[in-house]
């Protein structure tokens, strides 16, 4: 499926029954942001406060997100930011390999409009979907970039692991740093 602007691709997305998401979800978080962004970061899926808004990170985890963003100089608005699948999962469990099957092509899309120079996987299943299908576990290959397609790629913690593990809040904000001086450095 190749669509060719997100209106349609999200008017797609939201009738979509392509899995057993679609009957219990409240509304599609299908993505935002700057449509034009050089840096887009793609989570695993909604979570309650996404399901009722229909918009990708917005409850705790949005927060610390966007508090992550400011403190390295970037705002939300300058980024683009969606999920492996666009609905959520009961109970945020992770989304079953059928589930990130269904909703892959829509990510897909978004990226070739998006067109993006950097994507941040934040969490296992962005990174296991987007960089590396053999990839199970972050720690070994966070904060390190890959080259895909001509599009520079890394792995960091999903904001809400670090929201149970604080520890390791640090270790992600050296990712962030690099992050950021890749963004500058890329026109």
């Amino acid at each position: 499926m190749a669509l060719l602007n997100l209106k349609d691709l999200i008017e797609v997305c939201n009738s979509c029954q392509k899995c057993d998401l679609a009957s219990t979800r409240t509304n599609v978080a299908f993505g935002e942001g700057n449509l034009r962004a050089k840096l887009m970061f793609i989570g695993e899926g909604p979570g309650a406060e996404e399901d009722l808004q229909g918009r990708p990170f917005v409850g705790r985890a949005g927060r610390l997100l966007d508090k992550m963003l400011g403190d390295v100089g970037l705002s939300r608005e300058e980024v683009y930011i969606a999920n492996v699948v666009k609905c959520r999962p009961p109970g945020n469990r992770v989304p079953t390999q059928e589930e990130a099957e269904a909703c892959l092509p829509y990510l897909r899309n978004q990226v070739a409009i998006i067109r993006p120079k950097i994507i941040v996987c934040l969490g296992a299943t962005a990174m296991t979907y987007c960089i590396d299908r053999s990839l199970k576990s972050i720690g070994p290959v966070r904060g390190k970039w890959f080259d895909r397609k001509g599009c520079k790629m890394m792995a960091t913690y999903h904001p809400a692991a670090l929201l149970r593990d604080p520890r390791k809040l640090d270790i992600a904000m050296d990712d962030f740093r690099s992050i950021k001086n890749l963004y500058d450095a890329i026109e």
